[in-house]
């Protein structure tokens, strides 16, 4: 006991540290209640060792030594954001868990340029009167889309409740069976109607659904029909589901508004580039759907929002809803959805600028040079302490969005014989700038189609850092 007691009057007390050149210089670039807070953790760790008997008074005073460093090193911790910049090597495009889409860097001066001054969000230049923040985006969405009108709200499932509330509350909208997903995050389109007001009536089967299936539950409390894209998973096999033009012209005969839920909005044949067709908008709107709702983010690249089209009249009323303004974007989500929507006036702009399209649409070539000038600069830094390859691999476009397409790609697997897979993922992560990685079979991929060509020096120094540790 007296031992410990020795020990423990061994440490420096907060002043004695706060005095310290090292901890005194951050008190200009961090807030003192960090510097603070960061001396009592470190000395509380320290505590617990003692307590805990792993210390003698040699080996505390070696720590206590290093002691001003790990209170600079907390302290900086503290001062900065939770939410950080990190590198996706997962070869996941939209990952939903890594912010999905990535805004053009083209995008990015129009949102510095509103959101560091003021703006007209609400005001009308021409007249000089109050303004509506929806007419700056409307006229680029309907010139793109072909729709008569439209409305943007701050995500996907705010649009479809939005619509249903506004179409069909407290009365009946038929939907596919098979159609009933899970869009999220617990989230479902039962739980969403619901909330809407709107009532579900399902029909049909998990796999098959029937145009006669819409028609024989239709009656005189059915307020539409609504058709959802299952564009976050695929049903194969013996299955039957009805087509977007075959509900229009069953809602025409019984005078019924048909929505349809894209979910991932897509403004550009992807099957032109080699993978697989998704819906479009533009299709969605010439086959007559009433209105349709997609994401601003995911497949169209933008910032998250939720986009609503269609027919001027039923846009209308929805503007009118209470609901709009609860669900209503701000001036960062305008200011880079408009120049993001602009950039498809030309297709090729399209492809090229907005990040999300660029990577899904990346040639075999152009993966195969940025794979060989990562390896180049990694093997140039760092010594046969790591094992690194070039192999082939597959990549994912995520977000629930082409859930059967596997993109060729090429990753870097590294390996090493004194650390396993699971220590360097660790390493990669834990490191200033975040590297998130994938794991298979005790190796660590790195995915070059998600990697931008500014971020390898990132990966280059964690590597170097890591191996320099072993």
């Amino acid at each position: 006991m007296n031992n410990k007691v020795n020990l423990f009057s061994m440490l420096p007390k907060v002043d004695e540290l706060l005095s310290d050149n090292r901890i005194n210089n951050l008190m200009g670039k961090i807030p003192r209640e960090y510097v603070v807070e960061a001396i009592r953790e470190e000395l509380d760790i320290i505590r617990k060792g003692i307590r805990n008997g792993e210390y003698n008074v040699n080996t505390l005073k070696k720590e206590t030594e290093k002691l001003p460093l790990y209170i600079v090193n907390r302290a900086t911790n503290k001062a900065r954001p939770n939410l950080k910049r990190v590198v996706n090597a997962t070869g996941v495009v939209i990952h939903t868990n890594l912010g999905r889409s990535l805004i053009s860097r083209s995008v990015l001066n129009n949102v510095v340029e509103v959101a560091s001054n003021y703006s007209n969000l609400e005001f009308d230049l021409d007249k000089g009167i109050r303004g509506s923040r929806y007419s700056h985006i409307e006229e680029i969405i309907t010139r793109i889309t072909g729709a008569e009108s439209a409305l943007v709200v701050n995500n996907n499932a705010a649009a479809v409740m939005l619509v249903l509330s506004t179409l069909a509350k407290d009365k009946e909208v038929i939907v596919s069976r098979g159609e009933l997903v899970e869009i999220g995050g617990s989230f479902r389109v039962p739980d969403v109607m619901e909330q809407s007001g709107a009532k579900l009536v399902d029909v049909g089967t998990t796999n098959k659904t029937h145009l006669w299936d819409y028609e024989n539950a239709i009656n005189e409390d059915t307020a539409a029909l609504l058709k959802v894209h299952t564009s976050n998973y695929r049903i194969l096999g013996f299955t039957s589901s009805v087509e977007l033009d075959e509900l229009v012209k069953l809602g025409e005969k019984y005078n019924i508004p048909v929505i349809e839920d894209l979910g991932s909005g897509v403004l550009v044949d992807l099957s032109k580039y080699g993978l697989c067709y998704e819906p479009t908008v533009q299709d969605s709107i010439k086959k007559g759907a009433d209105v349709v709702t997609f994401s601003g983010d995911k497949l169209l690249g933008g910032p998250q929002a939720g986009i609503i089209v269609g027919k001027k009249i039923y846009i209308d009323r929805m503007k009118k809803n209470p609901l709009t303004r609860a669900f209503r974007v701000d001036k960062f989500t305008l200011a880079a959805l408009e120049p993001t929507l602009s950039l498809y006036l030309n297709e090729n702009e399209a492809i090229k600028k907005i990040p999300t399209l660029n990577m899904i649409t990346m040639s075999n070539d152009e993966l195969n040079e940025k794979a060989k000038i990562l390896f180049d600069k990694i093997k140039t830094n760092i010594d046969d302490r790591l094992e690194i390859k070039i192999v082939d691999q597959f990549s994912q476009v995520g977000g629930g969005s082409l859930p059967l397409e596997k993109l060729p790609t090429k990753a870097l697997e590294i390996s090493s014989y004194l650390i396993g897979a699971s220590e360097l993922e660790k390493g990669l992560r834990m490191y200033e700038t975040p590297i998130i990685s994938r794991i298979y079979k005790d190796k660590l991929y790195l995915d070059v189609r998600t990697i931008g060509e500014d971020e390898f020096d990132i990966i280059v120094n964690a590597l170097k850092a890591i191996a320099d540790n072993l």
